[in-house]
């Protein structure tokens, strides 16, 4: 029987939805999570999960993708973690001198990533990420920042004034970040002939891009020609890729490296790493004038510390990467097949790293489609299937794939239709999802 859209009902999570909009600014706390990234009126308000499914307020239970964006490896409520962080803030949480967990929990993350000397811990992405621009500016003597044409590396002013939603950010703080196009070595090496680079912020790879041989090597050797710092932003990468990031996979040292989302496996942690004589530059064994490098209430909190050590723990003896990565070639190679099963390959595709999944939605012209795109979110939530991408965790079994599989099955038949009548009009409920970051409300503006 033909699928019709609105069986699931959503009636609580509207209202909590609605809620949200009226105190918070977007109704969201983190833009990639608002309602607009999602069908109208079917964005779930989510009240608990376990290992990789989750529960609506409404009662509907989905297989989640994505798992906190990509926050989660080990599973939600994955106990290990839950107890270490119990049994160390029974004890307190904050406190007004270090803490033995800050001495153990440095020692293993140390361990994990051998391409570094010292770290310092802190709570959000952003944090590491501007502490290490920071951290260049004054070992260089310059101002000026390269980053690579990946979509994210921070909410300060000197990333986001390069982006469209710029408003409220200084021109001149904006011109002070400079691109460069991954695996390109001619495009970097434009961009560090002006002398004025402090550092290269990038990501080693990302779902659809490996660096092609000899690439990070030849980054590695543009730095150390002209004195600017080499920066890995290993938010996505770190216990993804590999325990150790990418630096591990690939073999490649920077200079600093950014640590994030993973770590704590959803409990609020991250991580500034590097070489021992630029860190000493925010510490008390210099003669130089100090950086302020990080200095947060929150960063040694002790339940994130010891969410840390438990994650770190199941990373030494378990292998959740190859578990990740078993569940995304399932994945992938399903969903490819009904595609392909269905003629809409070109349209539909699932492509990525198997740990790090991404599902590309075509329309007609075989163009990228937001329309096409939430319409296969549409059909997915409707079969009980949540999640931007098809990033997976090491808690989804094989039973979860087989899952998601018999959904897209179902989701793949009405885009097919929606393929050969040429729209997704009598088919999609309500305006297409817009990218999170963009200058403007429109399209997916809310009435007054």
């Amino acid at each position: 029987m033909e699928h019709e859209p609105g069986r699931r009902d959503f009636t609580r999570s509207n209202e909590l939805q609605a809620r949200l909009h009226d105190l918070v600014p977007g109704g969201a706390h983190t833009y990639a999570r608002g309602a607009d990234q999602y069908p109208e009126q079917m964005a779930p308000i989510l009240v608990r999960g376990s290992g990789c499914r989750v529960w609506d307020a409404d009662g509907n239970w989905y297989v989640e993708y994505g798992m906190g964006l990509r926050s989660v490896t080990l599973g939600h409520g994955y106990r290990p973690v839950l107890d270490a962080v119990a049994g160390a803030i029974a004890d307190g949480v904050s406190f007004s001198r270090p803490i033995e967990l800050e001495v153990r929990a440095a020692e293993d993350f140390l361990n994990l990533v051998p391409g570094a000397d010292m770290v310092k811990f802190a709570k959000n992405g952003s944090d590491a990420t501007t502490a290490a621009v920071r951290l260049a500016r004054a070992a260089t003597g310059r101002t000026a920042v390269a980053v690579c044409d990946q979509p994210f590396f921070s909410v300060d002013d000197w990333f986001i004034g390069g982006t469209e939603m710029n408003s409220g950010i200084p021109a001149e703080t904006a011109a002070g970040t400079v691109r460069f196009r991954y695996n390109d070595l001619p495009s970097l090496t434009a961009v560090l002939n002006s002398g004025a680079i402090a550092a290269v912020v990038m990501e080693a790879a990302t779902a659809l891009h490996e660096p092609e041989p000899g690439y990070l090597h030849g980054v590695r050797a543009l730095c150390d020609r002209y004195g600017a710092l080499l920066v890995f932003d290993e938010m996505i990468t770190g216990f993804r890729w590999s325990a150790g990031g990418a630096q591990a996979v690939y073999g490649i040292r920077p200079d600093l490296s950014c640590w994030g989302k993973a770590m704590g496996n959803g409990f609020p942690i991250s991580a500034l790493a590097g070489r021992r004589e630029l860190m000493e530059l925010g510490g008390l064994r210099t003669d130089r004038d100090r950086v302020f490098l990080l200095s947060t209430t929150h960063g040694p909190e002790a339940g994130a510390l010891a969410a840390f050590r438990a994650v770190a723990r199941a990373y030494t003896t378990t292998d959740p990467v190859a578990r990740m990565e078993h569940a995304g070639e399932l994945l992938a190679a399903g969903v490819n097949a009904i595609a392909a099963d269905l003629g809409i390959a070109e349209y539909l595709q699932v492509m990525g790293r198997p740990s790090c999944l991404i599902f590309v939605t075509r329309g007609p012209d075989g163009a990228p489609s937001q329309a096409f795109r939430t319409l296969f979110l549409q059909e997915l939530l409707e079969r009980g299937v949540l999640g931007q991408s098809f990033v997976t965790s090491a808690a989804h079994t094989d039973a979860d794939i087989e899952h998601t599989v018999a959904a897209c099955r179902e989701a793949a038949a009405v885009y097919a239709k929606a393929i050969d009548q040429g729209t997704v009009e009598g088919l999609l409920v309500g305006r297409p999802v817009a990218p999170a970051i963009r200058r403007h409300a429109a399209p997916r503006r809310l009435g007054v």
